[in-house]
């Protein structure tokens, strides 16, 4: 498992690598995903995930987290032999509309951020909640592996 981090923003921010790889673990543990993946995550302003939005969805607004799964196949017939990471996918997460977000909601921003990297993540796992019966499974998940993560830093 490798997580690559990319703050394109304030260095305060380079603590999230951390918490991430450690949310990335848990999830990988609890999900007994023994496949070695690798998780691209990037940190980015208003004016960059909307023009990922527009540019790769055709939505020209922004948003709080956008990913990238490049392994739609869910089998494991396609792995590489080894110890060589497989890119799993990659994460954008819109900090200032994360902060905002935060606020609005009555989050604490690291809980915010935390979760929007979680819920990335479980994207690039496959699950989705387009469907109630899809977020009837995916936002509990959310929850657990958030829940174990907190209980790993205590």
């Amino acid at each position: 498992m490798e997580l690559l981090f990319e703050n394109e923003l304030d260095p305060k921010y380079d603590v999230l690598e951390k918490e991430y790889a450690l949310i990335m673990g848990k999830a990988f543990e609890y999900l007994n995903i023994k496949t070695n993946y690798e998780v691209d995550v990037s940190l980015v302003d208003f004016e960059s995930i909307q023009q990922i939005n527009r540019d790769y969805r055709g939505i020209d607004k922004i948003t709080d987290v956008i990913s990238f799964a490049f392994n739609d196949d869910k089998s494991e017939l396609g792995a590489i032999k080894g110890d060589v990471p497989r890119l799993l996918g990659e994460i954008f997460i819109c900090v200032p509309r994360a902060l905002e977000q935060a606020k609005e909601i009555g989050n604490t921003p690291e809980r915010e951020l935390s979760f929007l990297f979680c819920h990335g993540l479980l994207h690039l796992l496959g699950y989705d909640h387009m469907k109630k019966c899809d977020e009837e499974i995916m936002f509990p998940l959310q929850e657990k592996i958030l829940e174990l993560t907190k209980e790993e830093r205590k």
